[in-house]
């Protein structure tokens, strides 16, 4: 049995959903009354967003290096960062890495590729939605993405971090949420979206909205997650 390393905090209320899940999905295929074994390094989300707010880069991948390399010297196998704006510099922290990382938009690109989508939209913090690195995996699939108007960009971020990531879920909130789905659908020709944030399922939870297959990236980090664990 693997043990898997968790770097969390960012933010702390997906994270508890992450511990929640894998026990769950371990204890659904492991049907014999144990428990997986689990490692969690909670870091300070208002430390590395700030790095990233600075383009402070290459200290944000010195910092998430360095929490990385405490999970394994605590005896984790393999680890995953519990959120989808540090995989800004994912590629850079997994080389750095002693033990394997299982990337957030890796295997959220394998789901899309298994349903047969072809263009999608992508939800998520500034940081998330305007930089390449969603893009630049997605594009190697053959499937387009397809973001938020800069005003729609500036609603989902302010209600990320000062809503969600606080545990605050208002329901005027998911409407207009919702209405941005709409939009995208109508205008850009959407046929999925991406929960680009762990919290986003948590005021987004349904699997789908008006034929669009949502893309829960906490589920589908989890998902993988466990396999590597029971492999």
């Amino acid at each position: 049995m693997k043990t898997l390393g968790i770097v969390g905090g960012i933010g702390p209320e997906s994270t508890v959903v992450y511990y929640r899940s894998i026990v769950a999905m371990y204890r659904e295929q492991k049907q014999d009354g144990s428990y997986p074994p689990i490692l969690l390094n909670s870091i300070d989300l208002t430390n590395m967003l700030g790095m990233i707010g600075e383009n402070q880069l290459a200290e944000v991948t010195e910092y998430l290096v360095e929490e990385v390399r405490k999970l394994a010297n605590a005896g984790a196998d393999f680890g995953l960062l519990a959120a989808n704006t540090p995989h800004i510099v994912f590629d850079e922290i997994n080389r750095q890495s002693t033990i394997p990382l299982i990337s957030i938009v890796e295997v959220t690109c394998r789901e899309a590729q298994s349903l047969g989508l072809k263009k999608i939209g992508l939800f998520g913090t500034r940081f998330t939605v305007q930089k390449s690195f969603y893009p630049d995996v997605f594009s190697k699939a053959g499937i387009e993405l397809a973001i938020p108007q800069l005003d729609e960009q500036d609603y989902i971020h302010d209600k990320y971090m000062n809503e969600l990531v606080n545990g605050i879920f208002l329901p005027e909130t998911r409407q207009r949420l919702l209405m941005i789905v709409d939009r995208m659908k109508e205008q850009q020709d959407i046929d999925g979206l991406i929960l680009g944030g762990t919290e986003l399922p948590l005021i987004l939870n349904e699997d789908n909205y008006n034929g669009i297959p949502f893309l829960d990236t906490t589920k589908i980090h989890v998902k993988y997650a466990v396999e590597e664990m029971l492999s």
